[in-house]
């Protein structure tokens, strides 16, 4: 029988094989078939720990067992409470005040939500979000309105509001974006929204730490919101706790989602500092923050979280990064030399490069290479043209040693 399941960025016209997965442990996936997959993308760039990590597992199962669901507008509950502050502790100070939503995109939609109120409830007219281009900001309105524009967000165009670009700082171009940036930041936009380093779905672009201090004291001078789209790149996936602690940057508004519950349930947060806060706070009930959903701050997700905090806390996490970093930028070199790999370039445990004579994200490179991987127990999922690589902290040198020869044994068939 055919499934009535629709998934998302899947062409089920292609009749493309959608493998059942029955359980997962570490780094890897297991199919109804008893297939082992390795993980080499984090489950869409989720786990962090490594799947079923026991320590998070545990807080899941004992909160299940108290508190499922409660309505969070006017009610709290401990989970929420424990993670809000352990959040605080662990952030950089001036980012005091935590807002729960339940994923990458919906943390964006308050963030861009945040600072609208902020510059209404100042009676200041400013309404326009500037953008880098190639970012990419999730799949509700606001957040692809903040980014690129192309095949996947064509036939919404007429939802999409206008947003100011910037360029993206092309190695040799870096002073055209930042030229950019001040003459836009002139016109007194709401904001500047970005992805910290790392340009994710729009092809893991990178940019230095140096640019990114800059384009923050371009926004300071001016005035201008820093919303900073940690989505992807914060818990360890850069190298750091937060993309932007390599450049000690602190923006005003900060989206956090994915490695939030290391991976195991959905949840987000966006943090602001005091005068965001502030600018909502007043007995005028018009003037509160008007954003909800029906399972925000949900209990056992938040108690996932608190558990990864502790993990954070307790375990030598950013060793296990610096390590995972360091194995993969061998191989990552010893692929390199091959003919068909362009700009191969590593962050943190992310690894990425091009595969000369293709192009776009469309690309047919894209299909033949995943079903390649998955054919041989790699899950992968390339952006066009653009191959990646970002593992699970806990993934060891067998499985990397797996990945990275299915890639050069593609890359010698192509």
């Amino acid at each position: 029988m055919t499934s009535p399941i629709w998934h998302p960025f899947t062409q089920h016209g292609l009749g493309e094989p959608i493998p059942l997965v029955t359980r997962a442990e570490g780094a890897a996936l297991y199919t109804a078939e008893g297939d082992r997959i390795i993980d080499a993308i984090s489950s869409w760039w989720v786990t962090t720990h490594g799947h079923a990590d026991p320590r998070i597992m545990a807080a899941i199962a004992g909160q299940a067992g108290k508190l499922d669901q409660v309505v969070f507008a006017g009610w709290t509950h401990e989970p929420a409470e424990t993670l809000a502050a352990g959040l605080v502790a662990m952030m950089p100070d001036p980012l005091a005040y935590v807002f729960f939503s339940d994923s990458g995109s919906t943390s964006v939609e308050v963030a861009l939500k945040m600072a609208l109120g902020f510059w209404a409830n100042r009676n200041a007219a400013r309404h326009r979000i500037v953008v880098m281009e190639h970012s990419y900001h999730g799949d509700t309105i606001g957040a692809m309105s903040v980014g690129a524009r192309g095949v996947f967000n064509q036939a919404y165009q007429p939802l999409l509001f206008d947003v100011a670009t910037i360029p993206f700082p092309e190695p040799g171009r870096e002073q055209a974006t930042l030229d950019a940036l001040e003459a836009h930041c002139r016109e007194a936009p709401a904001a500047f929204i970005v992805e910290p380093l790392i340009l994710g779905a729009g092809g893991m672009k990178t940019y230095t730490p140096a640019l990114l201090a800059e384009m923050r004291a371009i926004c300071a001078r001016r005035g201008v919101l820093f919303i900073a789209d940690e989505v992807m790149t914060a818990w360890g996936r850069t190298g750091s706790l937060l993309a932007c602690d390599q450049a000690g940057v602190v923006p005003d508004i900060l989206c956090l989602s994915k490695g939030l519950t290391g991976g195991a349930v959905p949840l987000a947060v966006t943090l602001a500092t005091g005068p965001i806060f502030e600018a909502h706070l007043s007995d005028d009930r018009a003037r509160m923050f008007f954003h909800s959903s029906s399972y925000t701050a949900n209990p056992i997700a938040c108690a996932a979280a608190a558990a990864n905090l502790a993990i954070w806390r307790e375990e030598p996490v950013l060793a296990r990064v610096a390590d995972l970093g360091r194995r993969q930028q061998v191989r990552l070199d010893m692929l390199a030399g091959n003919p068909k790999v362009a700009n191969a370039r590593r962050l943190g445990t992310i690894a990425a490069f091009e595969i000369e004579g293709a192009a776009g994200y469309l690309s047919s490179v894209a299909p033949r290479l995943m079903g390649f991987a998955r054919e041989r127990g790699v899950l992968l999922r390339p952006l066009g043209n653009t191959v990646y690589v970002m593992p699970p902290y806990c993934t060891d040198d067998d499985d990397l040693d797996a990945i990275y020869a299915m890639l050069g044994e593609f890359l010698s068939s192509e």
